[in-house]
């Protein structure tokens, strides 16, 4: 079948939220399917100014036709209006005016859509909120699949989404809350409705808990780690012995047990009130760092336990969250968190944001991980991962299986082919569905770790 994914931005820099979850369905379906990704030429969401070129590239096996915006966003503007329109009696052309203002507004996009759309056997839109998808959805709705990595904030209360819910003949869902909280407020249109989430490749040769083959656990080595290097002189160890990211903290100087967050580093993604509650928790004990991954939208202060890592390679982000004592999600706004099951699939155990339903979710449903409301628990919830390994080894291995038994790539992608099937006239793909090789296999289908 002739697939067309729609999504505001996609590229293979573009390393997190929706978009990145729409590039990895999409190459995980182009061994299925003819794929095509219809979507803007803007990298950066805060202004959605054309950066890759208009036309036709291919991506990892997936063309990405690019049309560009006809205007940038005045992201200061757009606030102001956005505080406005949240607060007052507003019309449907004030909310018009909004989704321009939002963006990204591409006139192009939409019109190949409108000439183009036949020739798909299934439309399938990432994100409720932006344009491609609402004026996308309205074109032609029986062949439409909508992913709406929905969660509660102000913009999804405007009127005009009653009708993005309304329309799609599929909705994918990525957890049980999201569909739940969709349901509450909105009435349903589509025939076919599916909880499915983002698959996730499982590690082949690290199982929580794992011992190397000459008898060392994971918590031998982080603990006799540092004694080994003074007895040879600074000698690297056997790759036997480098387990759980070893590589990663050797490189980094991280000999102590550290805190991970992977993503943007930004205030709306919690990272504020992360600095400030881990500054807490160092008030009386200084033997943990905080590791920041990912790029830097906000001032990082000077602080002796945090450790700025940038933007890793693909490599350097998978050793980070294996090296990590315990990994941090600090978002009050997650429709899936691939964070956090990431995480869960290398046995590391999670301390997430309690305002987020789908992170206490995830904890709950997996035993993996913590959560905390305020301050003073999440000081107090970090002291107990930290002081208790059998605590944290035992949350490992019940992530790992959470992840193993609900976001396996071979769980999702049979969801996905069930629901093109439904849209697309039940035309059966005759090419079997393509196991994940997860990663032992080819590099470039490992998933991202870190967010932006």
């Amino acid at each position: 079948m002739r697939i067309a994914f729609i999504v505001q931005r996609y590229g293979s820099e573009i390393l997190g939220g929706s978009e990145y979850h729409c590039r990895l369905v999409a190459e995980h379906l182009s061994s299925l399917h003819e794929v095509d990704v219809l979507t803007t030429c803007a990298r950066e969401y805060t202004t959605w100014e054309n950066a890759y070129p208009i036309g036709t590239d291919r991506i990892r096996g997936v063309t990405v036709r690019r049309f560009p915006n006809a205007k940038t966003r005045n992201l200061e503007a757009f606030n102001a209006y956005s505080d406005w329109i949240f607060s007052n009696p507003h019309t449907a052309k004030d909310e018009e005016e909004w989704l321009e203002q939002q963006g990204p507004w591409c006139p192009d996009l939409i019109e190949y859509l409108e000439r183009k759309h036949s020739s798909y056997d299934a439309l399938i839109f990432f994100t409720y909120l932006y344009a491609p998808t609402v004026l996308g959805l309205r074109v032609d709705a029986r062949r439409s699949i909508l992913v709406p990595t929905a969660h509660d904030e102000p913009a999804i209360r405007l009127d005009m989404y009653k009708d993005v819910f309304a329309r799609p003949a599929v909705i994918a869902y990525n957890t049980n809350v999201e569909r739940s909280f969709l349901k509450n407020h909105f009435t349903i249109g589509a025939k076919i409705e599916e909880t499915v989430g983002c698959g996730i490749d499982l590690p082949l040769n690290l199982n929580p808990g794992y011992v190397s083959p000459d008898g060392v656990s994971v918590r031998d080595y982080e603990e006799g780690e540092e004694e080994e290097e003074e007895a040879e002189g600074g000698r690297e160890p056997s790759m036997s012995r480098s387990v759980r990211g070893a590589v990663f903290k050797r490189r980094h100087r991280l000999y102590e047990p550290f805190v991970l967050y992977g993503g943007r580093i930004d205030p709306g993604k919690g990272c504020e009130e992360l600095i400030e509650y881990f500054s807490a928790y160092t008030a009386d004990r200084n033997d943990t760092t905080l590791a920041l991954m990912g790029i830097k939208l906000m001032p990082i202060p000077d602080e002796s336990f945090i450790r700025f890592a940038g933007m890793l390679s693909e490599t350097e982000r998978l050793e980070a969250l294996e090296a990590a004592t315990v990994v941090v999600v600090p978002s009050p706004y997650e429709s899936l968190s691939l964070l956090a099951l990431e995480a869960f699939s290398v046995g590391t155990p999670v301390l997430v944001n309690a305002r987020s339903d789908v992170l206490t979710d995830h904890c709950q449903r997996s035993n993996g991980g913590l959560y905390y409301a305020d301050c003073d628990e999440f000081v107090e919830s970090l002291k107990i991962l930290m002081d208790n390994s059998d605590l944290r080894d035992a949350m490992g291995r019940n992530g790992y299986e959470y992840v193993k038994s609900n976001y396996s790539w071979n769980v999702v992608i049979d969801k996905y082919e069930r629901m093109i099937n439904a849209v697309g006239g039940g035309k059966r793909n005759t090419r079997s569905v393509r196991r994940s090789r997860g990663r032992g296999g080819n590099p470039a289908k490992r998933p991202n770790l870190q967010k932006t």
